[in-house]
């Protein structure tokens, strides 16, 4: 067949497949037209380009107006979803969460950036404000901490995935304060036990919060109340260890000069155990 009746039919049939194509849309749009709940033009005319919504969204947010500005970050996403500004609304939607309490929108949406974009240049930021809405929730030392705990694993991977990022310094900073709720609310159940002469257990969450939380506020109390408890138990040598470490790192401490009070009363003083757990923990105190 000559090439080009076959070019001719070629040609003619791609125009068959516009028409065709042009003819159910217009079909689409008549029967759009046809339904009383959708207007096509009120829609048409709501769609924006998305750097107007976007640029909008950003002088809402200057001007204080943040629900607004929400909005509008939220428009993009919708109406330009995968585009370069829907990207950047999306990290914008979520500092707005953030601004106006709404932590759990916060964290749902940074979280989500993170999972379409985790290698962007605004992925830090995104992790980073992770971390301040679960840091904004903290709850008083008294009540539950998982809060805590989703924080501090928020800071840590802000920390570890971006450490030349801005945030570094300040995700540290927050990440010593949760860190120092956990070991408070360990300190917590541990004066618990200890009140009610159940000094095994509460030598365990003094333990765990010299050993898992050296580096926080409750350690100087953990040490001594460690003294209380072994020396309640007769476990003597343990107890001047305790003593030992604390008044190493804290000479000063009025912790320690009631340590070296109680173990005077049996004729003791502090003299440390090498071999003791406490002492392999002395290394990485606060106070060495």
């Amino acid at each position: 067949m000559d090439t080009s009746v076959k070019g001719e039919r070629g040609r003619a049939f791609r125009v068959a497949l516009i028409v065709a194509g042009l003819a159910g849309v217009s079909s689409v749009l008549a029967g759009c037209q046809s339904d009383p709940d959708i207007d096509i033009t009120n829609y048409a005319r709501s769609i924006e380009p998305a750097d107007v919504l976007y640029n909008q969204g950003l002088a809402n947010m200057e001007a204080g107006q943040l629900t607004e500005a929400g909005r509008k970050f939220e428009a993009v996403d919708k109406q330009h979803p995968y585009s370069e500004y829907a990207r950047r609304a999306m990290v914008m939607s979520a500092f707005v969460n953030y601004r106006q309490a709404k932590y759990t929108e916060a964290i749902n949406t940074a979280s989500r950036y993170l999972s379409l974009y985790p290698n962007d240049e605004d992925a830090a930021y995104a992790q980073y404000i992770v971390g301040l809405a679960y840091f904004r929730q903290i709850p008083e030392v008294t009540r539950d901490q998982r809060t805590s705990a989703r924080a501090i694993a928020a800071f840590t991977e802000v920390i570890e995935r971006y450490p030349d990022s801005e945030y570094v310094e300040d995700s540290q900073a927050k990440l010593r304060y949760a860190r120092d709720q956990l070991a408070g609310k360990e300190m917590q159940v541990g004066r618990y036990y200890q009140e009610r002469k159940e000094y095994v257990a509460a030598a365990n969450r003094y333990r765990l919060v010299v050993e898992q939380y050296p580096n926080t506020r409750q350690v100087e109390e953990a040490l001594a109340r460690l003294v209380e408890t072994y020396y309640a138990m007769g476990l003597e040598s343990e107890a001047q260890t305790a003593a030992a470490v604390l008044g190493h790192n804290f000479p000063d401490s009025q912790w320690y000069a009631d340590s070296y009070k109680l173990l005077q009363t049996r004729g003791l003083e502090p003299r440390e155990n090498k071999g003791s757990w406490i002492s392999r923990a002395g290394s990485a105190l606060v106070g060495t």
